[in-house]
């Protein structure tokens, strides 16, 4: 990263004006996940929200998520959600049908055509959630016998859903306007931001923590030298967090940076009037070519089943559909180390090990779709490229994928290692007696936090390099 020309290029106009409507997206998003529901008085209805889903960690990631709009039941609420899976779901479909494969091929028009379609199944999904949120929160109403929204009227319940539908929208809108940027990923730094936002948050409360001495004895003790007013036994956990955390950070800035170069050599080459022989090129290819779309995809798809555990629980009514629900929701819920501690059977593990498979996963499929072997084998051999002892054409393209598919293997095995290390602690938290650690989505965060700001420095870099061009 070269931070001298990053920030010789702040002398430009066109740099602070793109890195100032990034700033400014980011400052509309986090001030639009404050505007409550227009249901009921914000206090009763975040009450309400805690009862529904804080029975669970579910509650924890879908905040994560919407960058604390699920707390204050903000109208951007649903969050990026929708939009994601509306991504998955056309990318899925570009590679199942050949017509999109080749409308995929066509370049920069076939993919404006591929987004608007991610944009309008980004709708009905957007209502569809918003639906079943409000739906949850009725349901609880009902439940509890409250005579909170009790003189709601069915206007209101449909004005609620279309403004949480409204901002999924908005929100997919504001990602799109800081991709525009070449700064970054829009839905990516939108998230970063979310999870930067809670920082002040966990600090305080782990200040709280330490801070919090009963008696003498609680006191961290310095080898009987003198004594600090301290947790000693919150102040050593949050150590071995800490040292584990630097690791865990090292090691994903590491996997996150690594890449295999291949060499290009071109016989010849013309360049106006003039002919190049023996010109050699680098093709990187990432250890990581997905970044952090795998992590992300992953927490949003294991969202969805408890989330219709939470639907189908909330069914009084239905007795089946309510136990289907329970099994949902425990069977999915994110484990922390008071479930693992409390565990009676082997079901405590499908979400660890659902999570890494999906990582996994993801990033093998993500990265088919960023790293098209055929297309680059294509390219190369229309320029007169070859890879040394690499014959044109498709043993290229069998070599480039060859290459691609052992360092995805190792990339997204520890992608997803780390991804699940979060759980290991909390198991063995939980069979200490260490309660109330929320280390899962401390990891998620973590991961998603570094994957972002390293490739959003990456671009900003390129960027930079782009505006002070002349200056070379």
């Amino acid at each position: 990263m070269n931070w001298r020309t990053i920030f010789a290029s702040l002398k430009s106009r066109e740099m602070l004006r793109r890195l100032g409507a990034v700033l400014g997206v980011i400052i509309v998003y986090r001030f639009l996940s404050q505007i409550p529901v227009p249901l009921a008085e914000p206090t009763e209805l975040k009450t309400i929200v805690d009862n529904a889903l804080g029975a669970t960690d579910l509650g924890g990631f879908m905040n994560l998520l919407s960058g604390g709009a699920l707390a204050s039941l903000s109208i951007v609420l649903v969050g990026l959600s929708p939009y994601i899976t509306a991504s998955v779901i056309t990318q899925l479909l570009t590679k199942a049908i050949p017509k999109l494969e080749e409308l995929h091929k066509d370049g920069e028009s076939g993919r404006r055509k591929i987004n608007q379609w991610t944009r309008i199944i980004t709708v009905p999904l957007a209502i569809l959630q918003s639906i079943a949120f409000i739906f949850i929160i009725r349901q609880t109403v009902l439940a509890g016998n409250t005579a909170v929204l009790s003189e709601t009227t069915a206007f209101q319940w449909v004005l609620a859903v279309t403004a949480m539908a409204t901002g999924a929208i908005l929100m997919m809108w504001l990602g799109e306007l800081v991709t525009e940027q070449g700064v970054g990923n829009g839905i990516s730094l939108l998230i970063f931001a979310g999870i930067i936002s809670s920082l002040p948050g966990t600090f305080s409360t782990m200040w709280t923590s330490l801070t919090t001495v009963s008696t003498e004895a609680d006191k961290l003790h310095i080898f009987n030298w003198f004594t600090l007013p301290i947790n000693a036994f919150a102040f050593w956990i949050f150590l071995g967090i800490a040292v584990t955390g630097l690791a865990v950070l090292y090691f994903l800035v590491k996997i996150n940076e690594s890449q295999r170069i291949i060499t290009i050599n071109y016989a010849k080459r013309v360049h106006g009037n003039t002919t190049y022989s023996g010109v050699k090129s680098i093709l990187p290819v990432k250890l990581i070519t997905a970044g952090v779309i795998p992590v992300i995809f992953a927490v949003a798809f294991l969202a969805l089943p408890a989330f219709v555990g939470q639907l189908f629980r909330s069914m009084n009514n239905q007795p089946n559909l309510a136990a289907i629900g329970e099994n949902l929701v425990k069977w999915f819920q994110t484990p922390s180390a008071t479930i693992f501690a409390e565990a009676t059977d082997w079901t405590v593990f499908i979400y660890p090990i659902v999570y890494f498979a999906l990582v996994v996963l993801f990033t093998y499929f993500y990265t088919g779709i960023v790293f098209n072997s055929n297309e680059i084998s294509e390219s190369l051999q229309k320029q007169g490229g070859f890879i040394e002892g690499i014959r044109p054409g498709p043993q290229t393209e069998s070599y480039l994928s060859r290459t691609v598919n052992r360092l995805t293997l190792f990339g997204s095995v520890s992608l997803g290692l780390i991804a699940i290390l979060p759980f290991v602690f909390e198991y063995i938290f939980g069979q200490l007696g260490i309660t109330g650690t929320n280390l899962a989505i401390g990891g998620t965060g973590l991961l998603i936090v570094v994957s972002v700001a390293l490739e959003t420095l990456r671009q900003i870099n390129s960027r930079a390099l782009m505006v002070t061009y002349d200056n070379y």
